[in-house]
């Protein structure tokens, strides 16, 4: 790193080390930024990336959260053990974060417009028509289509990929001197990624704000990036400009990073493979605003508009799309968490028909993996309670011995320590909670699992390994998956057949290959074309 004087640098971050009790989360970790830089923390789930973020602003569980040693300056003010009235006018105004999770990290009381507005309210005294108009305006600038229509919605009521949207403009609301932004992209297709991305690099250079910037993905990280942190254990094991790191990486651990893409193909199905799951013209509708003392609707909105599919046993079906374009609500639809109209076949049974305990009885052959792995986990269950929840409601003859041993077992395929079964959710990275909520499905053997955005918390290692997992898994057990994601690359290593989503209506399917390498649909075209740009490298155009 340079050795300017520290004057020059908007933030200073010098042998930093942060203690759980008697677990050291990070040791000696420095590095320092300049205004209008980008610098990437990068490294696998639990590495000490979003720990040493926290710090910054001092959200970590203090006191029993502690640091033996370090430094954090910020435009020469220290961060480590101010006074909370200070802290409290740096945080949301002159540093904004945005959080890995936007389920958990929003109000689920609380609409966008209060929400995005409480932020303007306390920081700058926006109220009344100027907040709601800097709200639209913040909205719009994040790629919310029709604003206005959203300013009520409540978070349940979004797309993952919305609720991320709207944490990136609460974010940056007040026109930050510093965003730390921990897997701001996780939850958004290609197109969304490259819209956000080109955003916040539109107001580095409008506003020289510096972007500390916390990812798993490599992709954003060359095309994002000035300067790279790789962690690991804790520690800063590389650091280097974004060209020199990605060209001639130095430490092993790096390389191994840096190899670990998923690849290869889904393995051929037998000829012979019966049709487990068909659908015929699904709708799903929803109501959308209130008008008149009767409460009626303003108009319904088609979430799912007329989309039939089929799956054979032991076959995965990708579903792309834009968030919002009903890829979640579809997989609902079909396992009837959602109201909808059209059929539904599961192995030659009419699904519509069977109610509520016969459903209940079909339900440990149909599993499913949410997108959210926080929300999705109870926080007052142990890792042992939540992925034996399901053998004790759909196999109760096991016995505790035999349950305890299938649960085990579960955690290994996921690649979690057998450790984990007494710990709670909180006490996770958001990459081993998703394993969790994997090993949850896995337990109970399922022939259909409904996979939504499986591996969209998980660094481009645990991706890899758990495609190769999925995959084995399907051979072992001749499971048949619904494979919902915005990573093409993972969608093109796991799919036999991929189904292109946009505005509730299927606009393209086929094998494959048909799909990657020859599209047909513009819309189709679109997204790879917004594929291959995240593989290119910062350009000097790019440069601040």
């Amino acid at each position: 790193m340079s050795e300017q004087g520290n004057d020059e640098y908007l933030l200073d971050v010098s042998n930093l080390a942060v203690r759980f009790g008697n677990v050291d989360a990070v040791r000696g970790v420095s590095f320092r930024m300049q205004r209008g830089e980008t610098l990437a923390l990068v490294g696998e789930s639990g590495s000490g990336k979003s720990v040493t973020a926290m710090s910054i602003l001092q959200l970590l569980p203090y006191p029993r959260a502690a640091h033996p040693s370090g430094s954090i300056l910020f435009d020469g003010q220290e961060m480590v053990g101010a006074p909370e009235r200070t802290l409290r006018q740096i945080r949301g105004n002159r540093i904004a974060m945005i959080f890995q999770e936007p389920m958990t990290s929003l109000n689920p009381l609380h609409n966008v417009e209060k929400q995005v507005g409480e932020v303007l309210l306390l920081h700058k005294g926006l109220r009344g028509a100027k907040a709601r108009e800097r709200v639209i305006e913040l909205l719009e600038l994040v790629g919310i289509p029709d604003p206005k229509s959203r300013l009520r919605s409540l978070p349940h009521e979004l797309s993952g990929g919305q609720r991320q949207r709207v944490m990136i403009a609460m974010a940056l609301a007040n026109d930050p001197e510093l965003l730390i932004a921990d897997e701001p992209t996780t939850a958004l297709d290609v197109t969304i990624q490259a819209q956000i991305l080109q955003l916040l690099r539109d107001l580095q250079n409008r506003l020289g704000m510096a972007l500390l910037l916390i990812t798993h993905d490599l992709q954003i990280v060359k095309k994002m990036a000035d300067q790279v942190c790789v962690m690991k254990d804790g520690e800063i094991v590389e650091f280097g400009d974004n060209v020199r790191l990605f060209e001639q990486p130095r430490h092993p651990y790096t390389k191994r990073l840096l190899d670990a893409v998923p690849s290869g193909q889904a393995r051929p199905l037998p000829d012979d493979a019966c049709q487990l799951l068909q659908t015929g013209e699904i709708h799903v509708r929803f109501p959308i605003g209130k008008k008149g003392i009767l409460g009626r609707p303003e108009y319904y909105l088609d979430a799912v508009d007329g989309v039939s599919i089929a799956v054979r046993q032991g076959e995965t079906l990708g579903i792309v799309g834009e968030s919002g374009s009903g890829k979640t609500t579809l997989a609902l639809a079909i396992l009837r968490l959602l109201q909808s109209t059209g059929a539904i076949t599961f192995d030659g049974v009419d699904v519509r028909a069977r109610d509520g305990a016969q459903m209940r009885a079909l339900r440990r052959d149909m599993q499913v993996v949410f997108q959210d792995p926080f929300g999705s986990l109870s926080p007052r269950m142990s890792v042992a309670q939540i992925v034996g929840e399901g053998l004790e409601i759909h196999q109760p003859e096991l016995s505790r011995a035999e349950r305890e041993e299938r649960i085990a077992e579960a955690l290994v395929e996921v690649d979690l320590p057998e450790s984990a079964l007494h710990r709670y959710p909180h006490e996770f990275s958001g990459g081993q909670r998703q394993r969790i909520s994997i090993a949850r499905a896995l337990v109970l053997k399922p022939r259909f699992m409904v996979l939504d955005e499986p591996t969209s918390a998980l660094d481009m290692s645990v991706q890899a390994q758990i495609v190769e997992l999925l995959r084995d898994l399907q051979a072992r057990h001749n499971m048949a998956y619904l494979f919902i994601s915005h990573d093409l690359k993972v969608v093109r290593a796991l799919s036999h057949r991929v189904m292109v989503m946009k505005g509730g209506k299927m606009v393209e399917s086929g094998s494959a290959d048909e799909i990657f390498d020859h599209p047909q649909h513009a819309y189709t075209k679109e997204l790879l074309a917004a594929a291959l740009d995240m593989n290119a490298p910062r350009g000097p155009v790019d440069a601040l």
